[in-house]
C-alpha cells in the first residue's frame, strides 16, 4: 500500500512538472504614438486591469500626458478586451487577440503583441459621440531579466 501511494504521489509530481504554464501578457506595451504606452495587468480568472497613458489631443489638454485606468478588462485565452475610462471626453475600446512577437525573449522589445481593432470615442461639444475604428498592433516594452 506504501508502495502505491509513493507510485501515485512521484506520478503527480511528474505531470505537475509537465503541465506548461500559461504565458504572462502582463506588462507595458506601445500605444499610438512614440512616448504612449498601455499597461496590461492580467489577474485570475482572466481579469484584465490597467490603463492608458497618452497625450491629450483636445485644445483643452493639448501635450498634457493623461492615464485613462480600464473601466474593464478580460483575457479569454488570447482574446483580450478592455474599455477606459472617459478622460476629456474621450475613451478607447480595445478587442483583439494577444500573442508571442517577433522578440526572441521577455527581455527583447515585441516579446508579446496586442493585435486588433481599436476604438476611439469621442464625445463633442454638442454632446454627440464620434467613433474612429482602426486596426492596432502593439509591442510589448523590454522587460528586465528575473
Amino acid at each position: 500500500m506504501k508502495l502505491a501511494g509513493l507510485l501515485v504521489l512521484t506520478l503527480s509530481i511528474s505531470l505537475l512538472a509537465q503541465t506548461p504554464t500559461p504565458e504572462n501578457y502582463s506588462g507595458m506595451y506601445t500605444f499610438l504614438q512614440d512616448g504612449e504606452f498601455v499597461q496590461v495587468s492580467v489577474e485570475d480568472a482572466g481579469r484584465v486591469t490597467g490603463f492608458v497613458s497618452r497625450y491629450g489631443d483636445t485644445e483643452s489638454d493639448r501635450s498634457s500626458f493623461l492615464d485613462q485606468f480600464f473601466k474593464q478588462g478580460k483575457l479569454d485565452a488570447d482574446k483580450l478586451t478592455f474599455t477606459t475610462e472617459t478622460v476629456h471626453g474621450v475613451w478607447f475600446e480595445f478587442t483583439g487577440t494577444v500573442a508571442r512577437g517577433e522578440g526572441k525573449t521577455p527581455a527583447d522589445e515585441a516579446y508579446h503583441v496586442l493585435k486588433g481593432s481599436l476604438t476611439d470615442h469621442r464625445t463633442t461639444a454638442d454632446k454627440k459621440v464620434t467613433s474612429k475604428s482602426s486596426e492596432v498592433t502593439f509591442k510589448s516594452f523590454p522587460q528586465d531579466p528575473q
